[in-house]
């Protein structure tokens, strides 16, 4: 009958269509006290504790780098020393960082100072309202160093349409999706563009963007999702575990 044949017509949680079973979760802010996500390593531990009963096999701490918050790239290593030291269970914990396309990130460039994830890909991201003034210019400037910019939540970006993440894509840029984008928590334009980016192909990674213990809940486990977006994801998945 196969994985999506017992729903019928039906929607499904994550955890209840089995999709997320052996993936990576690209984008996370559990890495405690850096940032706006977890601020305790009791609390990065009763996430990560969770995140095992749903399957994921490989989480990337994903701390905010920007003006308003220039987290040290050694203090982070720091850090994250510290959460692995703590962290008993079978998740293979790897350390990045989502940096805001600004004036820190420019000179962090500048000086290759840039914490990246596998093949030098450096995970940026924008205001989800007003791109910076230079944006293709920073881009174009991280390509040429050799990085290869992943946006993460693309779908929320409202100053983009269709043809402006087309050239991005013709540029070379990767795109992130945020799961609960999906699910239509950040309203229904961002689940429309999502569920159209992740039918049509053009993601490269997934993330949970998971800041607290309550909303993966709800996104893994409670936040439904009609099959044929669960097949899609399942779809990216397979293609993006090679």
């Amino acid at each position: 009958m196969g994985l999506f044949g017992i729903f019928g017509n039906k929607k499904t949680s994550l955890i209840g269509s089995g999709v997320l079973m052996g993936a990576r979760d690209s984008h996370t802010h559990i890495l405690p006290g850096v940032d706006d996500g977890v601020q305790t390593l009791v609390q990065s531990l009763e996430i990560l504790a969770f995140v095992e009963t749903v399957g994921i096999t490989e989480l990337w701490c994903t701390p905010h780098i920007m003006d308003d918050v220039p987290n040290r790239t050694e203090a982070l290593k720091e850090r994250f020393s510290g959460l692995c030291a703590a962290y008993r269970g079978p998740i293979k914990l790897r350390l990045a960082a989502e940096y805001m396309l600004d004036q820190e990130y420019e000179e962090r460039l500048a000086n290759d100072d840039i914490l990246t994830m596998d093949n030098d890909i450096v995970l940026v991201e924008t205001s989800a309202n007003v791109p910076p003034y230079n944006l293709l210019d920073i881009l174009e400037n991280t390509l040429s160093k050799g990085y290869r910019p992943m946006m993460a939540h693309p779908e929320r970006n409202r100053y983009m349409e269709m043809a402006d993440y087309r050239h991005l894509k013709d540029l070379g840029v990767l795109f992130q999706l945020n799961l609960y984008s999906l699910m239509g928590y950040y309203g229904e334009t961002a689940m429309k563009k999502s569920r159209m980016l992740l039918k049509d192909g053009w993601y490269d990674a997934v993330g949970s963007d998971c800041h607290r213990m309550g909303t993966i809940v709800n996104q893994y486990n409670k936040a439904e999702l009609p099959k044929e977006v669960v097949k899609d994801l399942e779809t990216l998945l397979q293609t993006s575990r090679k």
